[in-house]
């Protein structure tokens, strides 16, 4: 039997985990990451902060699966095994669910969300009216993968107009594309709402400070759902307080849990999310592991695996 290792949510996590992967892949001997198993019989792991060194001493291990979309605190381990295939967390479920907190973010940055929770905080009855509506305010998305795509579709079906920007263009109904460095400026000045799903590369961070951000309309919104490394928050604070930005609605953060005196917690015009956006329930993200462990050992392709050249 086949033992995979997982470190997610904890030790209290894997019951839930045990039984999610029983239905799912009953012929899996689940483990949990610090559990007395031997090294060699490993052959999957399903993690998202590996202790360094960890993953190469497991002389079995076939395919590494993040739990999350990303990779990065997977990679940034010096002896991660290069050789193997990484897999990142994906799946329909996973593209619907960032779709929803995309749209919700959006409609929530229209329609002055963060100002109507301070009212209700403070039990004041502060009637607004909203300037735009979704026709009005173009979104731009920066990263068109599959959980940019599944945006993209819904925030159309909003009624909103929208953009993306990639490395290469992309050719998605009723969304203009935009590619590469040359055409990114240009993407920007059309941009009202900027959603950044980008993946962590080396040309992404602190992607999201001042030059960036002045090259918006005033008044435009910013969603950060893609990785805590691409956003300068002394920067994005700056923008909200001169006005260039009109609000913020931000899942990830460099230092994740966000600690209690970091500012966004009580700025007025920022809503912070606790890195949910696209966190599918485990019996979801079990089931797409044991597929692509099926098909790893059928010799069929795997979905969402990692390139090294690329970084994403």
């Amino acid at each position: 039997m086949s033992v995979i290792l997982l470190k997610s949510g904890g030790p209290e996590s894997m019951p839930e985990w045990k039984a999610a992967f029983a239905e799912a892949a009953p012929e899996l001997q689940v483990a949990y990451w610090d559990d007395p198993v031997p090294p060699e019989d490993v052959r999957y792991v399903m993690v998202w902060d590996p202790d360094p060194g960890r993953l190469a001493q497991l002389p079995g291990l076939r395919v590494v699966f993040s739990s999350a979309a990303g990779v990065d605190n997977i990679t940034r381990d010096p002896a991660w095994p290069r050789h193997l295939p990484l897999v990142r967390m994906g799946g329909d479920n996973t593209a619907q669910r960032m779709g929803e907190y995309i749209s919700w973010a959006c409609l929530s940055l229209l329609r002055g969300g963060r100002r109507i929770a301070l009212a209700q905080a403070e039990s004041q009855w502060r009637n607004f009216e909203s300037r735009f509506s979704a026709p009005e305010r173009r979104v731009g998305i920066m990263g068109l993968g599959n959980l940019g795509t599944r945006t993209a579709e819904m925030l159309r079906g909003l009624g909103f107009p929208v953009s993306g920007w990639s490395r290469s263009r992309k050719s998605l109904p009723g969304v203009t594309s935009f590619a590469g460095d040359a055409e990114l400026e240009a993407f920007l000045a059309q941009t009202d709402i900027l959603v950044c799903l980008l993946p962590s590369t080396p040309e992404t961070v602190q992607l999201i400070s001042a030059p960036l951000l002045q090259k918006l309309p005033a008044g435009a919104g910013l969603v950060n759902a893609g990785r805590g490394s691409h956003a300068s928050i002394p920067d994005i604070i700056a923008a909200l307080d001169s006005g260039q930005l009109s609000g913020a609605v931000l899942d990830v953060f460099e230092q994740e849990p966000l600690p209690a005196d970091n500012p966004v917690w009580t700025h007025p015009k920022i809503v912070v999310t606790p890195h949910l956006a696209s966190l599918a329930p485990r019996h979801e993200r079990a089931r797409y592991v044991a597929d692509a462990i099926r098909a790893h050992e059928e010799g069929a392709a795997m979905p969402n695996l990692f390139d090294p050249e690329k970084g994403y």
